[in-house]
């Protein structure tokens, strides 16, 4: 038989141990999900998106892709958000993207690694939004850091741009899009400090946010 013996045992080993703490963790699980949050990030095997902020299976309901994009014509993040939002109500959407981001990385390159760049050609439309800013860097890991943290924000905004939050908040729904970074190095999670809470606030907190990221390199 052809299979992951390994971690079928890591599971078994899994649910024992939460069956131990909570005998109706599972029962009362299957019946129903009810997240407060959907998080969007980075496919990146070091980045466990429930571990992370200390969420149970049921709490947070999770989309992932390489450099944790939100693309308008992407039908699978779209439905995402769409389940997230219309359906199981969520009130907070996180858009976390991790410094060392080796999908951004490889968009800095502008080298070939075949079907995906066409998928980070989306990261490269960031680059080339902001290239005032990142051609002033010299550092290649601070560069690196600077577009992982600006390529979060670029995200947060076409969240925020989707027809389903639009509507949302036009029915008077109460939903924040928020955009954070995490760090590899320290397993700690940076706010970003942009929050928006509505279409009219979409600009005016966005445009801070890319402030106070780019203003040690603009003059």
């Amino acid at each position: 038989m052809r299979t992951l013996h390994e971690l079928f045992e890591n599971n078994k080993r899994w649910a024992k141990s939460i069956t131990e703490r909570d005998p109706e963790f599972f029962p009362t699980l299957s019946k129903q999900q009810a997240p407060k949050y959907l998080w969007i990030g980075c496919s990146d095997s070091r980045v466990p998106a429930n571990e992370i902020v200390g969420l149970m299976p049921g709490e947070l309901f999770v989309h992932r892709n390489v450099a944790n994009m939100v693309i308008h014509t992407d039908l699978n993040c779209l439905s995402v958000i769409q389940y997230a939002v219309d359906v199981l109500q969520v009130e907070h959407i996180m858009v976390c993207g991790h410094y060392g981001c080796g999908g951004i990385m490889a968009a800095m390159q502008y080298s070939s690694h075949g079907l995906i760049d066409n998928w980070l050609r989306h990261v490269q439309d960031v680059i080339r939004k902001h290239s005032s800013v990142l051609n002033t860097i010299t550092d290649g890991k601070e560069k690196l850091d600077k577009l992982c943290e600006l390529n979060v924000v670029e995200q947060v905004i076409n969240v925020c741009q989707t027809t389903i939050v639009e509507s949302a908040w036009a029915r008077g729904q109460k939903l924040s899009i928020h955009g954070w970074l995490y760090g590899l190095s320290d397993g700690l999670l940076h706010d970003l400090s942009i929050c928006i809470t509505g279409t009219d606030e979409i600009d005016d907190i966005s445009q801070a946010a890319l402030s106070r990221l780019t203003k040690a390199y603009t003059k």
